[in-house]
């Protein structure tokens, strides 16, 4: 098993300072996993409770009941079946005593936000878990991390072969069962159609009315189907940074697929070979760099943009940590050069460095306060952001 150190260390962090703590991914992301690791090393007693299991499920028909007597550590895992719960656990997130700590699982549909945030405000911690990252497999899986994407199962199947068709089950599942259990009423064929036209506009700049017209429904129709995307962790929406400049600024999204294994299956690539003859290529590389050295420098979602100019200047990454800002470009070459576009950014957006991630083995500078990064490299490279 490869374990996840760093997760497994924040969580335990967290519930030092939360009664409750919510670890939050998408499906078969290994959230799962975590917790009963977590629950494997605790110093106490341990309650599991799989509300997917319809006899555990039934044991909360009367919440308060089943769950104020416990003690230690309580897991309570596939929580979005149950939102009700939340303000049964704020009533025991408040007693002065037993201490009970409780960890809940979910995927972050909607509902589940909203009922978490507006009945838990100020007593819960959240811990978002992704798929598999470099630190975790090693620099030398760089490459089959990126055909075959993040999430657990399809990173270790056996072949290619059986890791696309554990993506496509997943997909389907996903499509089939979920979206539904999630609350949403859109059709598993339309939404399926919608990801995928998706994938071929991975890694642009948005356009709700484009999109729209190309797929025949109305922009609210557009901007829901984006919506249940990205609440539930399949598709990253980089917002676009502007600030008051004398340059007009694009203020739209860019849309990328968040797992590249999951981008390959919907444009039916198995193989590398398959990939590096695709029109997408360059977006393809570009959206995993993207997930990786956000990993790797551990940046919070909302601390993520792009940004360009309507003259054609463009920053492919933005991160704003206080006051640090640190620009990325991603270029799927072995020599990258700077470019006027990089020195606008450098000079408009006053940034504290620049990398360019690049497909190349050598990490060298390039300029004041630009730096050629290898992405093979990154480990070394990149520290987390203070």
């Amino acid at each position: 098993m490869i374990e996840r150190k760093r997760n497994i260390r924040e969580v335990r962090n967290l519930l030092e300072r939360s009664r409750v703590v919510a670890i939050v991914g998408a499906r078969q992301v290994g959230k799962t996993t975590l917790a009963k690791e977590i629950a494997r090393h605790w110093q106490g007693s341990v309650e599991y409770l799989d509300l997917e299991n319809p006899a555990e499920l039934g044991r909360l028909s009367d919440p308060m009941l089943a769950l104020q007597d416990l003690r230690g550590l309580v897991v309570i895992d596939e929580v979005q079946r149950f939102p009700d719960l939340f303000p049964v656990l704020r009533v025991l997130a408040d007693r002065r005593r037993p201490a009970t700590r409780f960890l809940v699982l979910g995927s972050a549909s909607p509902e589940l936000l909203r009922q978490s945030s507006e009945s838990l405000a100020g007593r819960i911690a959240y811990s978002e878990l992704q798929g598999f990252s470099i630190d975790e497999l090693g620099i030398n899986n760089l490459e089959m991390l990126w055909v075959r994407g993040t999430f657990p199962r399809s990173y270790l199947a056996g072949s290619n072969r059986a890791s696309s068709a554990w993506r496509k089950d997943f997909i389907r599942t996903f499509l089939e069962r979920d979206i539904r259990e999630f609350g949403f009423t859109v059709s598993s064929e339309t939404l399926r159609r919608f990801w995928t036209m998706l994938a071929h506009y991975h890694g642009q700049t948005w356009n709700y009315s484009e999109f729209a017209r190309s797929f025949g429904v109305s922009d609210h129709a557009i901007r829901n189907y984006l919506d249940i995307l990205t609440s539930t962790f399949v598709v990253r929406k980089l917002p676009a940074f502007h600030e008051n400049i004398s340059k007009r600024q694009v203020k739209a999204p860019k849309v990328y697929l968040a797992d590249s294994g999951l981008l390959h299956s919907l444009l039916n690539l198995e193989s590398l070979r398959d990939i590096e003859m695709h029109p997408k290529l360059g977006a393809s590389w570009e959206g995993f760099g993207i997930e990786v050295v956000i990993r790797q420098i551990q940046a919070r979602r909302d601390e993520c943009y792009f940004w360009a100019t309507h003259a054609g200047a463009e920053l492919d990454l933005l991160i704003v940590r206080g006051r640090q800002r640190w620009g990325f470009e991603f270029k799927r070459t072995v020599a990258p050069e700077i470019t006027g576009s990089m020195r606008s950014a450098l000079s408009d957006l006053r940034l504290s460095r620049l990398h360019v991630i690049h497909a190349g083995d050598r990490s060298y500078p390039l300029g004041q306060k630009i730096t050629a990064i290898a992405l093979s490299d990154v480990l070394r490279q990149l520290k987390p952001m203070r």
